[in-house]
């Protein structure tokens, strides 16, 4: 029975696939039959991720840092058509508005914005997106909902759900749909390799109605949707995803 939820016969590249939000993406596409590329700066974390997609279409591994424009360049050469991209690859840096240097807010909208504009720049430029195909932007619901010490990843998400809204219009006639998911606290490594104690992190996981932060798995999913010709009717969307911590 076909699916429109299937992702059969799609060429997907996710970015940013190393680990966490992005490694789930990655194997859930493959689990619904995409053909998979993925990218990432750690060589080694990146050859694991490639080791658990579904095995079914040929996969494909590409080494890159996407702070670098040349590697940006590179990726975005080396690729085959595509039928759907995830912009994963993300930097979570926080410091007071009075600290900020120009190297801080450089490096994170580097990352966070200036990669994702120059890597769609080049994918268009070069005729490797399909006709009806899906770009999904990974955002975050601290672009909506600012807490203290994130002016700059705020703003850096900020200006990607802007970029999603502008974008989807700009591709509109060409088939080429753009949304954006918008997660909150998702359990990954960011949030056990930061400073913020269990104590700290238990009172935040007790502001979601759901009762605990997101998986990367439940950003998978929303991302396979929004791949998918299930979504076909959707583009220019930012989609929450937050457990409901938004509506506190």
């Amino acid at each position: 029975m076909n699916s429109p939820f299937s992702l059969a016969g799609k060429n997907i590249l996710v970015t940013g696939a190393s680990s966490g939000i992005g490694r789930a993406l990655a194997i859930e596409c493959s689990l619904q039959g995409a053909a998979v590329t993925i990218s990432g700066r750690n060589s080694d974390r990146l050859a694991e991720t490639l080791e658990l997609l579904f095995k079914g279409p040929d996969h494909q591994c590409f080494i890159a840092d996407l702070d670098v424009d040349e590697e940006v360049y590179a990726l975005a050469d080396s690729l085959s058509r595509l039928d759907g991209l995830i912009l994963n690859a993300g930097l979570i840096k926080s410091m007071p508005a009075k600290f900020t240097k120009r190297e801080h807010i450089d490096q994170i909208f580097n990352v966070n914005f200036y990669s994702t504009a120059l890597l769609v720049q080049r994918l268009l430029k070069g005729r490797k997106l399909n006709t009806g195909a899906s770009i999904c932007l990974i955002s975050s619901v601290a672009s909506q909902y600012v807490s203290v010490g994130n002016t700059i990843y705020s703003a850096s998400k900020g200006a990607v759900n802007s970029y999603t809204k502008a974008l989807a219009l700009e591709l509109s006639s060409k088939q080429i749909r753009v949304n954006a998911i918008l997660p909150g606290f998702v359990n990954t490594n960011l949030l056990s390799d930061s400073h913020v104690t269990a104590e700290e992190l238990a009172v935040h996981e007790g502001k979601y109605p759901i009762g605990r932060f997101g998986t990367p798995q439940d950003v998978a999913y929303l991302g396979v949707y929004l791949l998918s010709d299930a979504s076909s009717w959707m583009t220019g969307s930012l989609l929450t995803l937050d457990g409901g911590f938004s509506l506190r």
